[in-house]
């Protein structure tokens, strides 16, 4: 299958029809991810009980994460959107056979693990082959506004999903549930099916697959502004990719706010984050990036201290807001950065390193954050979560090349 070539017209992107199929590809992809998931975990509870589900879901997780830089190696070898349509091709069949298997016979948990298994080598390839389509698909001046349009796609997903995966548990089960999961990544395969991409300005020279993994991390290490932004990434999303809401559960929990206080200020972030997603995506240009990456994760690590110590209800909302809206507009500017900085050879490589530092960093938390708070309370994991993202704002301030960062204009590029 080969990319046809396309000229990328001079026009935002959220009015640009190509850029709009690769966000609806995108969207449909990452709420069938939460349907499935949710579908994985209450069949596996079913099938095995609650001891059972972190087995299955760990099949997943596991092979994802050890083989995601492998899949940069495969976006950059063979084009990232032949990858993406061929892996979301596979996805989708292997969710609906599941979800055949489940209808006609009881699911075993066995069965769940192969399943979980077999997703998440998939998505290891899945994921930085379309996290890397966006350079390909419009101009160098609108990857900011494309990463917040992207940021707004997981909020909406994010939000739909659970609703979508509730509806069709009660009405048909695992099976339904499993189901439409499989329609949503039909939509997703479809929809990229008409993304046109611009073709690379040279072939890539073959090598080894071990030799392409090799270089692709030497080039990393090398670049005077990649290096010290992946480490970036990876210290501030440790936090905000999942720890912090298992903290906000106990902070909850600890300060008497219950199930509904938590929901409010979970609520918050998100509104918060959606905000920020909003704004770079209408916003024609940031300028200073570098700059205002660091002083958005300044802003975090205070919000993070904040809401551990907040004595009301109200201002722990209040301070969920704002964690939401700076730190969604760190990750959006990193992810730009990201995207305008990386030579097209390596971007499928780059993606699987960023990529796997916010997935992968941040489990190693987990363990860590009931320990804290049973010994110290929640305030000190908030208070341990500022302070990474301190040091991550730390090191944009001090590195020259993060601190001078600027977003390429089409001109410039």
């Amino acid at each position: 299958m080969s990319a046809p070539d396309t000229a990328v017209p001079l026009r935002p992107a959220y009015r640009d029809a190509n850029v709009l199929r690769w966000l609806t590809a995108y969207t449909a992809s990452v709420a069938g991810d939460v349907v499935y998931f949710l579908a994985l975990s209450w069949a596996a509870t079913r099938a095995g009980g609650p001891s059972q589900v972190g087995l299955v879901v760990a099949a997943g997780a596991l092979p994802r994460a050890v083989l995601m830089l492998g899949g940069g190696v495969v976006a950059d070898r063979f084009g990232p959107r032949r990858v993406a349509v061929l892996s979301d091709a596979v996805r989708c069949a292997v969710i609906l056979a599941a979800a055949a298997a489940v209808a006609l016979a009881p699911a075993h948990i066995w069965l769940l693990a192969v399943v979980a298994l077999i997703f998440g080598v998939v998505d290891a390839v899945f994921m930085p082959a379309v996290g890397a389509l966006p350079p390909r698909i419009t101009t160098v001046d609108q990857l900011a506004r494309v990463q917040g349009m992207r940021g707004l796609s997981i909020r909406l997903s994010n939000a739909v999903g659970p609703l979508v995966a509730g509806a069709v548990l009660v009405s048909g089960g695992a099976a339904g549930a499993f189901t439409a999961a499989g329609v949503l990544f039909a939509v997703s395969l479809g929809t990229l099916l008409t993304v046109r991409v611009t073709p690379p300005a040279e072939t890539p020279r073959r090598t080894s697959a071990r030799n392409e993994l090799r270089d692709g991390l030497r080039y990393v290490r090398r670049h005077r502004l990649l290096a010290p932004l992946v480490v970036v990434i990876g210290l501030s999303e440790m936090c905000f990719s999942g720890p912090v809401a298992t903290g906000l559960v106990l902070l909850a929990d600890e300060r008497g706010w219950g199930a509904e206080g938590m929901g409010w200020v979970a609520s918050a972030f998100s509104i918060g984050a959606t905000a920020s997603a909003l704004l770079l995506t209408v916003v024609p240009r940031v300028p200073r990036a570098g700059m205002t990456m660091s002083a958005a994760l300044l802003v975090t690590a205070a919000g993070a201290v904040g809401l551990g110590q907040a004595p009301s209800l109200a201002m722990a909302v209040a301070f969920g807001a704002l964690i939401g809206l700076t730190s969604g507009f760190a990750t959006t500017l990193t992810g730009a950065l990201v995207q305008t900085e990386t030579d097209p050879r390596y971007l499928g490589r780059v993606t699987s390193v960023t990529t796997l530092c916010t997935l992968g960093l941040a489990p190693v938390l987990f363990p860590a954050v009931g320990v804290t708070v049973a010994l110290w309370g929640a305030g000190t994991f908030f208070a341990g979560c500022g302070a990474i993202c301190l040091l991550a704002a730390v090191l944009g301030l001090s590195v020259p090349a993060l601190r001078h960062a600027e977003l390429k204009s089409s001109k410039s590029a």
